[in-house]
């Protein structure tokens, strides 16, 4: 069976319409689905940078609202991001959570919900109200918070990171087919027709 990772980041705007799109896409097309979340921070670090491109040149940042109002109203969800409040938003025990939900497989209603609110009525994501609120009627929040504290979360989360940067992921949402990586939202298409025409 064909098979596409997905790579998207809690607080990246493209990854918010990607995650609402992915899902569908790949059971229409029979491939066979990977979420894997994880953190920019340490690769932009590496690069140099303290915050999103998008903050460090303002005319890239500029754009970026203006194309995700086009891209999510095409897409029927809200989007906004308040100018008072601090950007991208620290998604750390986000992506942890996200890790415990790919595996046990509610990954996907998870981050619709979590994206949702975080650039549909604009909360912050790294409040614990705003995560349980997410995982209501999800999964156990009790549970899953205590466990994205763990130890072996925390080192998941690293190793995660760490099989993103081998694999030469640099953005989010990235599509990965075996070796071959698709950056960007826009390229859903050409990573599942990638995935069908090479699986043997």
């Amino acid at each position: 069976m064909a098979r596409l990772e997905f790579w998207f980041e809690y607080a990246s705007s493209y990854s918010y319409p990607a995650t609402f799109a992915v899902g569908e896409a790949c059971r229409a097309a029979g491939v066979e689905l990977v979420w894997k979340p994880f953190i920019l921070g340490p690769i932009f670090a590496a690069q140099g940078w303290n915050t999103s491109p998008f903050n460090l040149y303002p005319a890239k940042g500029k754009y970026m609202v203006r194309d995700l109002e086009r891209i999510c109203e095409k897409a029927g969800l809200p989007f906004r991001l308040d100018p008072d409040m601090n950007w991208p938003q620290f998604s750390i025990a986000a992506a942890r959570i996200g890790l415990i939900g790919a595996r046990e497989g509610w990954v996907e209603d998870f981050s619709k919900r979590l994206y949702a609110l975080e650039f549909g009525d604009n909360l912050d994501i790294s409040k614990e109200e705003t995560l349980r609120q997410a995982l209501d009627g999800v999964a156990d929040a009790d549970r899953v918070l205590a466990e994205s504290r763990k130890r072996e979360t925390k080192d998941a989360l690293r190793a995660q990171v760490g099989d993103a940067v081998a694999a030469g992921i640099f953005g989010a949402p990235t599509y990965r087919v075996g070796d071959e990586i698709f950056w960007g939202g826009d390229r859903l298409d050409d990573a599942l027709a990638w995935a069908i025409t090479n699986t043997l």
